[in-house]
């Protein structure tokens, strides 16, 4: 039992986090981005050591945009246009919004054009065997973050195919926990999705 905790405490612990990071997003909660900092920390640890180089880089985006997203979500939109900068400006929170139509087409030939880049990088410099799984969960995560830290709906739509795919890589690369995650992820991310439309109703 000690030997299994020994070698799997990370995979437990960011699996918990994982959990609570997941919960505070269906609520839109802002405190979702504290969890998410500490659990992309100890991410780069475990996905290091298993050899998931692209997930282990991409933590390190996480942390950028996790920060990003704090700051976007407290103060809103107005705090990044240099004309709203003023003392009477309104800083807001950041409401629910749909991802903007003329940003799809751009967002998905970068995201095809990254994927395709990550691969060959792993391919070429890494011992990874699972390139092609890997490089499209991680250049998929690239907008999906984004979009979260912009608080766009469809955000959602993107994660669970991040999730769907997440899954079935973990459990192959022996990482149950944070795979089981991922299952319950696809789950939890159909009720984000009811729930931001009914919050975006409220709003309105």
């Amino acid at each position: 039992m000690l030997d299994f905790l020994e070698n799997h405490w990370l995979d437990i612990t960011t699996t918990v986090l994982g959990l609570l990071y997941i919960l505070l997003e269906v609520k839109a909660s802002i405190w979702m981005w504290f969890v998410g900092f500490l659990m992309q920390v100890l991410g780069i640890v475990l996905y290091y050591q298993k050899g998931l180089y692209a997930d282990c880089g991409m933590e390190f985006y996480y942390l950028t945009m996790t920060i990003y997203g704090f700051v976007t979500w407290k103060f809103g939109k107005k705090l990044f246009k240099k004309k709203a900068l003023t003392e009477t400006t309104p800083k807001t929170e950041l409401p629910i919004t749909h991802f903007p139509e003329d940003k799809i087409l751009p967002w998905f030939l970068g995201i095809v054009a990254l994927w395709l880049s990550i691969y060959l990088l792993l391919i070429i410099f890494t011992n990874s065997t699972v390139p092609l799984a890997d490089s499209f969960t991680t250049a998929l995560s690239v907008i999906g973050i984004w979009a979260l830290a912009h608080k766009y709906l469809e955000q959602w739509y993107i994660w669970i195919a991040v999730d769907v795919v997440t899954c079935v890589l973990y459990f192959h690369k022996d990482i149950p926990f944070k795979a089981s995650l991922y299952a319950l992820y696809v789950v939890i991310a159909i009720f984000g999705v009811i729930r931001w439309k009914k919050q975006m109703q409220t709003q309105q």
